[in-house]
């Protein structure tokens, strides 16, 4: 009884001749929390008492009499002062509802009319340099919505693909891992906008000044008998397969360039401005596969059909395998499957595409990073530093034993 009070309290939706269908729905949901859609819905008659009515037929008599009067009652208090002055006359809530749908929601046709006009503008719909991935899903997912409203269905998947389709080309690197590591047929929309808010919040990042997965390249040329140095300015872009839908990202890089006659050409690098190999690894949703350059980390290493990854600037670095890693935490020992074994980077790099690609879910909100499992369990919680999500499996709590 006490729960049908507090219910009671919520305040009902008022209808005021404008967005029928959003109101009709919310109208039946709150009739139906009191009881009362049966009346609208069906409008029985309430029976006459027969002579010498027992104590059970004048209590059900007596509840279905309230019933009718109640939702009436209801339908008129949730609509406004000139909605109200059409249905007063009314006697029913049955009639009074078909009276406001005819009246407000329209006839077949111009429904046909409206679901028509709504998939007209669904089709054109492209997104602007000046939106965000959020903006311009929150505007699809409008549309959609008030297709559904009108009885036609809308499936997620069309949503997809529209987004896949129409984002500008800055969005292809994500594009392209999600190809490599899911079926497009079966994503969901949320496994989408999750990889597409992981790259756009990467990006956020760089333009508010960061400097990451920073490469010190030396050059040696053979043409030149003296040493000097200068100063060179390289595009950084994040390791990635050869694939040529990756985009090319852009950020500056300062590199030390000296010469010495005789020798040929060499070139090095190191992630985050490091000279020594990081255990750390980077949480990276440009990078399309997990990778480390520590041998020894590996459980099991085997053969792959991935021979090398390329760098922004060309550059291949070799794959010397693929397998598990084995990692001694606090916790215990915890491992990550399917992480390229290339020996030349030295920062260990963890791909928020292939953890989406495993069912995992990556959230960046307020500076930190949140890794949740298929079964929404927290596995990771990262505290974003010097503009980068650095994870210390030695130090941070790990609950799962398999991050894939």
């Amino acid at each position: 009884m006490k729960a049908e009070t507090n219910f009671s309290q919520i305040f009902p939706p008022i209808f005021d001749g404008e967005s029928y269908d959003l109101w009709a729905v919310r109208m039946e949901a709150y009739l139906e929390g009191l009881d009362l859609w049966e009346a609208v819905e069906e409008d029985y008659d309430v029976s006459a008492l027969p002579e010498n009515p027992t104590v059970a037929q004048m209590k059900i008599h007596k509840e279905r009499k309230i019933k009718k009067a109640k939702a009436k009652s209801c339908l008129f208090a949730c609509v406004s002062q000139n909605v109200f002055t059409r249905i007063m006359t009314l006697k029913s809530a049955k009639t009074i509802w078909d009276y406001l749908k005819e009246e407000y929601a329209g006839d077949e046709r111009i429904r046909s009319m409206q679901i028509l006009n709504l998939m007209r503008e669904f089709e054109i719909q492209r997104m602007k340099e000046t939106e965000t991935i959020k903006q311009y899903s929150d505007k699809l997912l409008g549309i959609a919505n008030k297709v559904r409203l009108l009885g036609t269905q809308f499936l997620d998947s069309r949503i997809v693909e529209k987004i896949l389709v129409t984002i500008p080309e800055r969005y292809e690197a994500s594009i392209a891992a999600l190809e490599n590591t899911k079926d497009l047929s079966k994503i969901t929309l949320a496994e989408v906008l999750h990889a597409l808010q992981a790259l756009e919040q990467r990006r956020l990042m760089r333009e508010e000044g960061s400097v990451e997965g920073v490469y010190l390249a030396k050059w040696k040329n053979k043409n030149s008998g003296k040493n000097k140095k200068k100063e060179l300015f390289q595009e950084n872009r994040h390791l990635k397969h050869v694939c040529k839908s990756h985009e090319q990202q852009e950020e500056a890089n300062i590199v030390e360039d000296q010469q010495e006659e005789g020798e040929e050409e060499l070139l090095s690098m190191s992630c985050f401005m490091t000279k020594k190999p990081s255990k750390a690894w980077i949480i990276d949703s440009g990078c399309t596969n997990h990778m480390t350059y520590d041998r020894e980390l590996f459980k099991e290493l085997n053969k792959t059909d991935i021979s090398k990854v390329q760098m922004g600037n060309g550059a291949h670095l070799a794959v010397k395998g693929k397998g598990t890693l084995a990692i001694k935490s606090h916790s215990g020992f915890k491992l990550i499957s399917d992480v390229l074994y290339v020996p030349d980077i030295n920062q260990n790099l963890l791909s928020v595409s292939q953890l989406l690609g495993k069912g995992y879910k990556v959230l960046f909100e307020d500076k930190n990073c949140v890794i949740k499992d298929i079964h929404n369990k927290e596995v990771f919680n990262v505290h974003m530093k010097g503009k980068s999500f650095a994870l210390n499996l030695e130090e941070e709590p790990i609950i799962n034993e398999d991050t894939s």
